[in-house]
């Protein structure tokens, strides 16, 4: 049944007339004084011949007639229907809840005037409607008092006449009054509603939730409708298995609603219980319990089981990661309780202190026995005396389970304390020292070898020592034989050359003819006696020289010479070998040689037995003398390239010791002592230079002498 829509109050009664009518229906505790009093207003203030009000009766819904004017006893009987009563006109106004103009000729009621009639339904909006007031009227157009009271008297009209009782009309609005009381004190929202969730009786806290009054805002309006569609949708679920709700009784279940007044999301327990009204019509009772605390609660507390459940998945994978870190340290770890009890220990620790399932007596009593020294270690830590330390190290003898064998350990025992200060357990950790005790022995026995080696050392330096000084005696006494030998040299070379001189300058005047004319085979002899005299002298100089070199009485003699001039000496001293050998001789100097400050006398001479040398090893050829400055190093250069028969690399550096020579043999084909070399590179070192080689087999050979610019007295 629709509910009876808002009426235009645009024209209204005066304003005392208006008070007058709210006085007295505030002062109305039952449904017909009410219903007297809008005759009355309407009787007055709407100028209506003829006035009634309907009201609804329970049980059965007749609509019985409370207050009339206008109208006769018969009259007012005669508008008494029951609504099962469809084709009656006034069905129609109650199901649309909206005035309706009757004319006169199709009035259905009862004359109440000239007129036509018009039909008004009573109640509060939202709720259907729960009686009418008819009265008679000229035309189709709504009386505007009529419109006014039937929006402001209607509320009230409908709370009186809401639950009416069925034992008679007084008895009904008294009794709707009281069972209207009876909800109202309710805390919960209760509601007497059809099949389809459309309430009939609600009480204040369910009007609160479903129910919105013509002036309430948008806000609240949108959210009441959202709850009866909500509620509505619950109890159509419900209806679709009405054979088990029957059975059972009632349905419960959890209904979201919206707070209309503050907007908040609510949680309800709906109870639906079916009822049958007196009717026969089926009902519903529904309570609404407001679980949205519980249901918080209920979340909460999920959700802190849930972190109960995170939290203790996380403590298992922390236990699992423990034993794994634990299980991957070489060494045995026990944590015990406070007592002493062993709690938790790694895999190492299981070989030594668990008893194994498949092992013998034997093996039995050695964990005992460990199980026993662990123990007895530990009573140190919680003992007494020691109960303030919060480490213990000690040095216990286990055994090995399987071997029987013992094992060393070093074990330290750490208490693990709460935050209250209190000891919630200990843990032990064992570490084998076998093998710092096999270092130990090692090092016992490296430290006794060193020893004895180093006892062995000191003889060996002892020996050695001695050798060195009988090394040093030799090499004094070899010092003193080579000068020995220096001076015996240089003494034989004067006096050789002394007879040999005089031997030379008598051989040169008879080959000059100062005896008289000489016979070819006179000549010839004397001349082979004065060459091989010259190359004795050359010899006993040579001699003479390294001697003179090796007893350091060779000084140098320094004094600003040029270089070329020096070398056309010493090629004027070779021109005679020269023309005999039909070589081309040729020298050439570089740009800017400048002047040099040195030995010129050893200068000359390392040159003059570089080129004697090119001479006498080439056949055919050239001979070239070069000489360069390089001022990077103020150095100067002097070079002898020939194209003679050149040195083998393998005897490059044999050819500057004393007295050898590429062919040392008998049958050599070229002469020689072998000192000239050997003499050229000790003047280059007392020079401050040195004497270099670049030849090869055939190809001829390059003899360089780098000497500095400026030379220094040793």
């Amino acid at each position: 049944m629709a509910s009876p829509v808002p009426l235009s109050t645009a024209s209204m009664p005066a304003a005392e007339a208006r008070l007058a009518l709210a006085e007295q229906l505030l002062a109305c505790d039952a449904a017909r004084p009410c219903a007297e009093v809008m005759v009355d207003w309407l009787a007055h203030h709407a100028q209506a011949g003829a006035v009634a009000c309907l009201a609804r009766e329970e049980p059965g819904g007749r609509l019985a007639c409370l207050a009339a004017r206008g109208l006769s006893e018969a009259q007012r009987t005669a508008m008494e229907w029951t609504p099962d009563t469809l084709d009656h006109p006034l069905a129609g106004v109650l199901a649309h809840a909206a005035p309706r103009y009757f004319p006169a000729p199709r009035a259905p009621l009862p004359a109440v005037g000239t007129g036509g009639c018009f039909a008004v339904p009573l109640g509060r909006p939202g709720t259907p409607a729960v009686g009418l007031l008819l009265l008679a009227g000229s035309g189709p157009t709504l009386p505007p008092e009529v419109a006014w009271l039937a929006a402001h008297a209607g509320p009230a009209f409908a709370r009186l006449v809401s639950v009416p009782s069925a034992t008679g009309p007084r008895d009904d609005v008294a009794g709707s009054g009281l069972l209207r009381r009876i909800i109202d004190a309710v805390a919960d929202p209760v509601l007497l509603t059809d099949l389809e969730g459309r309430p009939r009786i609600a009480n204040s806290r369910a009007e609160a939730l479903l129910v919105a009054a013509p002036d309430a805002s948008e806000g609240r309006r949108r959210a009441v409708e959202l709850n009866r569609r909500v509620f509505s949708t619950a109890l159509a679920s419900a209806a679709s298995g009405e054979a088990a709700w029957r059975a059972a009784g009632f349905r419960r279940r959890e209904l979201p609603l919206v707070d209309p007044s503050e907007g908040m999301d609510l949680l309800f327990e709906l109870i639906s219980t079916p009822v049958q009204e007196p009717d026969g019509r089926a009902a519903v009772v529904s309570v609404l319990r407001n679980v949205t605390d519980l249901g918080r609660a209920t979340q909460a507390l999920g959700e802190s089981y849930r972190r109960l459940r995170a939290t203790e998945r996380e403590a298992r994978s922390e236990r699992h990661r423990l034993d794994r870190v634990l299980d991957s340290v070489a060494d045995p770890i026990i944590l015990s309780d406070p007592s002493g009890g062993m709690v938790m220990m790694n895999a190492p620790a299981e070989k030594l202190f668990a008893l194994p399932l498949d092992g013998g007596k034997a093996v039995h009593r050695r964990v005992r026995s460990n199980a026993a020294s662990c123990s007895s270690f530990l009573a140190n830590l919680v003992g007494t005396e020691s109960a303030v330390s919060l480490r213990w190290r000690g040095q216990l003898s286990l055994v090995d389970p399987a071997t029987g064998t013992t094992i060393p350990v070093e074990a330290v025992a750490s208490k693990v304390v709460g935050d209250n200060g209190e000891l919630t357990g200990i843990v032990t950790l064992f570490r084998d020292r076998s093998e710092t005790l096999e270092k130990v022995r090692l090092l016992e026995q490296v430290k006794e070898v060193s020893s004895q080696l180093e006892a062995r050392v000191q003889v060996a330096t002892a020996e050695l020592a001695e050798q060195n000084e009988k090394l040093r005696r030799q090499a004094i006494q070899l010092e003193q034989a080579s000068a020995a030998k220096s001076q015996f040299l240089a003494n034989m070379s004067h006096e050789f050359r002394t007879p040999l001189n005089a031997i030379l300058g008598y051989t040169n005047m008879l080959l000059q003819g100062v005896s008289g004319e000489l016979s070819p085979a006179q000549k010839r002899n004397l001349t082979r006696i004065d060459s091989n005299g010259r190359h004795l002298l050359e010899v006993i100089n040579e001699i003479l020289d390294i001697t003179r070199i090796e007893a350091g009485r060779m000084p140098l003699h320094l004094s600003d010479f040029g270089i070329p001039e020096l070398l056309q000496e010493v090629l004027a001293e070779l021109d005679p070998i020269i023309a005999r050998s039909k070589l081309a001789v040729s020298t050439h100097l570089g740009p800017r040689v400048p002047a040099v400050h040195s030995d010129r006398q050893k200068v000359k001479q390392v040159v003059l037995n570089l080129l004697s040398n090119a001479l006498k090893f080439t056949h055919e050829g050239s001979v070239k003398v070069s000489a360069d400055y390089v001022p990077a190093t103020s150095t100067l250069t002097i070079s002898v390239s020939d194209t003679g028969i050149g040195i083998d690399p393998a005897y490059q550096e044999k050819i500057f010791e004393d007295f050898q020579q590429v062919d040392s043999s008998p049958t050599r084909a070229y002469g020689g002592t072998g000192l000239g070399l050997s003499i050229c590179r000790r003047l280059a070192t007392m020079l401050g230079g040195r004497v270099t080689l670049q030849s090869a087999p055939g190809q001829g050979s390059t003899f360089t002498l780098h000497f500095p610019r400026r030379a220094r007295r040793a």
